[in-house]
């Protein structure tokens, strides 16, 4: 499973001036036609991406059908066999669990794929070597597609072995609800320790995918077949072709050759059955392989364009960043992180309480109820052995209007507190009422153990305001404290 274990999703499609008359190649006997069904209730609504581009609206109330007939009218291959149809190329960010899924398809991604360099990443912590086990991914997959209404591709990565566990891992894709399958030609990771990737032969690399296409037709499935080669940067670009050819003789619905390197190469791929649609892996990490921007792969003729470790590289980016922060003694600025609120909204909560609404009973609420009163009159009970009577401080205008408290000049004044990274970019800079000090150590918890009323007395008559404090905490970031 190369870092391309794709994720597409409702990307922004590119549209053609003219539409492609179809997806598959006509000669083929053993080649899966692209039938493809719409998007349950959903349809196509044009947003302006740019002059070509438009994205699919995809219906979010939708309920998944991850272990229905995969023939019925709403299955996920039927789904995704759709979105296939439309005119343009289909852009996306690799997923690795339910909540990157989720949010890609909040993005308005009409499908995604899953990566099995991210899901090693994610749910082990380790390196795609193999480490990761059919269960696993399995298991992580069935989270991901239960967790959509969009169809998920999977990343199957070489079968785990020979043809018969290409067919055991097809039919376990489909039961878990997966759309589509990406079969590679790659040696097992686990036998080799050299770097550069080794495949198998290209007939064993054939009978994978002639296995794959028999698991399809022996579950009556029509989950689409993603064949991928990696003999471009193990053998050859010559031998690559070939395989792609055969590949589509044997029944793959969709090619992918990895790591090419310039135009040309990508052009002679796409010309091979030029009507079977082709994937472009712009593998992010930059180095030999050649980034291109959609409407430029449109026109060499992909029709699919995954991005495969944006989501787990920034994810990791923002984690270090916040941990970084926390152990400088601060928390991650406010425009750093998701409020509560924006993530109650992504995970349901609203929606859950609502549908739980739907099917409260009379009895329930009774129940509740009965349960409420005893646990109040046992609390109170519990409070009233061990109440005593309450020391009350009355603290009156004339307490801050005295003249002998030097702090009651500077109450209605303001601190200001500024954070340079060691970077030289400004992080915070906030301005907090000067009479609210236990508000500033949730801000910056390094002023923890700062005595700031002391400094605020001391800068009382300072009419134009006064730097209170200047220090650089533990990470190198630049603190300063004004009073305003």
């Amino acid at each position: 499973m190369a870092a391309l274990s794709f994720c597409s999703s409702s990307p922004p499609r590119i549209l053609h001036k003219q539409s492609k008359p179809s997806l598959f190649h006509p000669d083929s006997k053993l080649f899966t036609p692209l039938c493809f069904t719409s998007v349950g209730a959903s349809s196509p609504k044009p947003l302006s991406v740019s002059r070509r581009f438009r994205r699919v609206s995809v219906n979010s109330t939708a309920v998944s059908n991850s272990s229905g007939n995969e023939n019925s009218p709403s299955s996920p291959a039927k789904k995704l066999r759709e979105i296939m149809k439309s005119p343009g190329v289909l852009q996306g960010p690799c997923c690795f669990d339910a909540l990157s899924a989720k949010l890609i398809e909040r993005a308005g991604f009409p499908y995604c794929i899953t990566s099995g360099f991210s899901i090693s990443a994610a749910r082990l912590g380790l390196p795609d070597k193999g480490l990761i086990s059919y269960g696993e991914m399995i298991d992580q997959g069935q989270q991901i597609t239960q967790s959509v209404t969009i169809p998920v591709i999977g990343d199957g990565g070489s079968g785990y072995a020979n043809a018969m566990h290409v067919k055991r891992t097809v039919k376990g894709y489909i039961k878990a609800g997966f759309a589509g399958i990406i079969i590679n030609d790659q040696v097992c990771s686990g036998d080799t320790v050299s770097e550069r990737r080794r495949v198998v032969s290209r007939e064993e690399a054939v009978m994978r995918i002639k296995a794959a296409v028999d698991a399809r037709r022996e579950c009556d499935s029509d989950i689409v077949i993603v064949a991928q080669t990696d003999s471009r940067e193990a053998i050859s670009l010559e031998e690559s072709l070939v395989r792609a050819r055969a590949f589509t003789d044997a029944g793959a619905d969709v090619l992918s050759i990895d790591s090419l390197v310039s135009r040309d190469e990508m052009k002679a791929f796409c010309n091979v059955y030029p009507l079977v649609p082709k994937l472009a892996n712009m593998l992010e990490s930059g180095g030999k392989i050649l980034i291109l921007n959609p409407l430029e792969l449109e026109e060499i003729g992909f029709k699919l364009v995954v991005y495969p470790i944006s989501l787990i590289g920034v994810s990791i980016q923002a984690m270090q960043d916040a941990l970084l922060a926390i152990k400088g003694g601060r928390i991650p600025p406010p425009g750093s992180m998701a409020s509560l609120e924006e993530i109650d909204e992504i995970l349901g909560f609203n929606t859950y309480e609502e549908e739980e609404r739907r099917y409260a009973t009379s009895s329930s609420d009774r129940e509740a109820s009965s349960n409420s009163v005893y646990d109040y009159q046992r609390e109170a009970q519990d409070d009233s052995e061990q109440r005593e009577d309450p020391i009350v401080e009355v603290i009156t205008p004339e307490v801050y209007n005295e003249p002998r408290n030097p702090f009651s000049r500077i109450w209605s004044r303001s601190l200001r507190i500024k954070i340079i990274g060691r970077d030289g970019f400004e992080k915070l800079d906030v301005r907090i009422p000067a009479g609210f000090l236990e508000g500033v150590t949730n801000i910056v918890p390094a002023l923890g153990g700062v005595n700031l009323k002391q400094l605020m007395d001391n800068a009382a008559d300072e009419v134009g305001g006064k730097l209170l404090l200047d220090f650089k905490d533990t990470a190198g970031d630049r603190i300063q404290v004004f009073l305003e």
